[in-house]
């Protein structure tokens, strides 16, 4: 069951987390932020990686999306320890109840949102995504859409990461959180 997030001040010292779509800057964005607030980053997609040995595509081709969701969610547990740093998650993190509770009430979450369109130009970039693998991209991200924004609105925070150079999301965030 979806519940409204809880109204957020501005940022404590926590965790940040950073959710959205693939393709809408939560790496490159999360870089920089950390950067500016000169805390460590997370990608939490490379903790993946460096866990199990392997490259994400490789986890879904060998194993599948479930398995790969597991180990998605004990990362972000680990990662999700009281500390400050910036933490980028994969698309699918956040839609996880178990993940989306733990960042709910230990981190804050910021929901990187931008246009379809945006995102497929950002996607077509890179084919290390395997939800995109042989498929239109355009149709996926539409789809991932249509089915995650329900989740990201519940997010403590919503930054516009629209067709502008990151730094632009960078200040919008810290705006946000009262830096």
């Amino acid at each position: 069951m979806l519940h409204s997030p809880p109204v957020t001040p501005a940022w404590t010292g926590r965790p940040i987390v950073l959710v959205g779509l693939m393709g809408v800057g939560k790496s490159t964005v999360g870089r920089r932020l950390a950067n500016r607030l000169k805390l460590p980053f997370v990608d939490a997609d490379h903790e993946i990686e460096h866990a199990a040995g392997m490259t994400i595509a490789d986890i879904f081709d060998r194993f599948g999306e479930n398995y790969f969701r597991d180990g998605e969610r004990r990362v972000i547990a680990r990662l999700i320890d009281g500390k400050p740093k910036v933490i980028a998650t994969g698309g699918g993190a956040f839609i996880n109840d178990e993940t989306r509770a733990l960042i709910l009430s230990d981190a804050l979450s910021v929901w990187l949102d931008a246009p379809v369109d945006v995102l497929v130009d950002r996607v077509r970039r890179r084919d290390t995504r395997p939800l995109l693998r042989g498929r239109d991209a355009g149709a996926v991200l539409r789809d991932l859409a249509a089915k995650r924004t329900p989740f990201y609105s519940l997010a403590h925070l919503r930054v516009a990461s629209a067709d502008a150079p990151h730094e632009n999301t960078v200040r919008a965030i810290l705006e946000a959180i009262g830096r």
